[in-house]
């Protein structure tokens, strides 16, 4: 490593572990004000408006989405154009959070008489309590932090972080208080993957029994590798005359013992396949079955899928499916 690449990475780990202390500090100080803040969201009538400019404002605009996403509607108000139309989106008695790192941001101070007219709780999350938006708040929330972590003491780097966390902290503090649940969450998220492993499960998306490679034990290799290559999931299931679930083979296994050249393909399957494999249910979220699957020493791609109480095959299931819709 260069002296260049070792005094970036200096640098890098020094910005992280500033800004990491900044947090820890401004958590410190969490107290009353915080769990009245909470209460005033808590208790919008119809949502929570948070308004920023500058830096401020994109720490905002990622607050706004984060309680959207979370059991509280809001929306984000740029400073700038809400002093030229923007203010129409407001109801009354709609708590506004106000984000500034000085505290005395212009375009924020122009905004606090209409806050006013309409009945509007302020809640300011500032670098500065000493201030003119920190003084016309109901609620104030210190972001100050010693220092930026920047190596000029200039660029918003530990004051954003700050303010970042504070909003996380409150967004957390009211998915706690409104007891928000997953399913709430995901009923919000139904095109990502967050939701997609919440709303859907095993047996939306798995590969329905007609089309896995079935087999009894007593087939040889080639037969079960024949049939494993015409139904192309990566796998075959040994079954007995009740499609009680016996074995499986998978695409890896029989590439382990190729390379080990330990494999007679006129050999009965059952000497080879795996007895008593992991198994997953219909009724299993996504998020589940891809926990099961992912979280091991030696992650797994293709699981059987059987009846919880029998044992009884009723397809497979792909660790692929979870994040592709199976359209077969």
């Amino acid at each position: 490593m260069s002296k260049e690449d070792k005094k970036s990475l200096e640098v890098g780990r020094a910005v992280m572990r500033a800004e990491a202390a900044a947090i820890e500090a401004s958590a410190g100080r969490l107290g009353g004000k915080f769990e009245a803040a909470v209460g005033i969201l808590q208790g919008a009538p119809s949502k929570v408006v948070v308004c920023g400019i500058g830096k401020s404002g994109h720490i905002g605009s990622k607050l706004a989405a984060t309680l959207s996403s979370s059991g509280t509607p809001a929306v984000f108000l740029h400073a700038a154009e809400a002093i030229h139309g923007d203010l129409g989106l407001y109801q009354s008695g709609d708590p506004t959070i106000l984000l500034s790192k000085s505290g005395s941001t212009e375009e924020l101070l122009k905004l606090l008489p209409f806050f006013r007219k309409q009945a509007s709780p302020i809640i300011a999350i500032v670098g500065n309590i000493e201030s003119p938006i920190a003084a016309a708040a109901d609620v104030v929330l210190d972001a100050s932090v010693e220092r930026e972590a920047d190596p000029l003491n200039l660029m918003p780097t530990s004051s954003s972080t700050v303010s970042l966390a504070l909003g996380d902290a409150l967004a957390s503090a009211l998915v706690k208080a409104r007891g928000f649940t997953a399913e709430e969450f995901a009923g919000f998220h139904p095109g990502g993957q967050l939701g997609r492993n919440l709303l859907l499960t095993v047996g939306d998306v798995m590969h329905p029994l007609e089309r896995v490679a079935r087999m009894p034990e007593t087939a040889t290799v080639r037969e079960v590798v024949i049939e494993m290559s015409r139904c192309a999931l990566g796998a075959a299931c040994m079954i007995d005359s009740k499609n009680l679930l016996l074995g499986l083979l998978t695409d890896g296994d029989i590439r382990r013992l190729l390379t080990s050249e330990e494999i007679d393909l006129g050999a009965a399957v059952d000497a080879y396949m795996t007895r008593e494999p992991l198994t997953i249910h219909k009724k299993m979220t996504l998020g589940e079955a891809v926990r099961l699957m992912e979280t091991r020493s030696s992650q797994i791609s293709v699981l059987p899928v059987v009846e919880a109480e029998t044992g009884v095959l009723q397809g497979l299931f792909r660790l692929h499916d979870a994040y592709q819709p199976n359209f077969s």
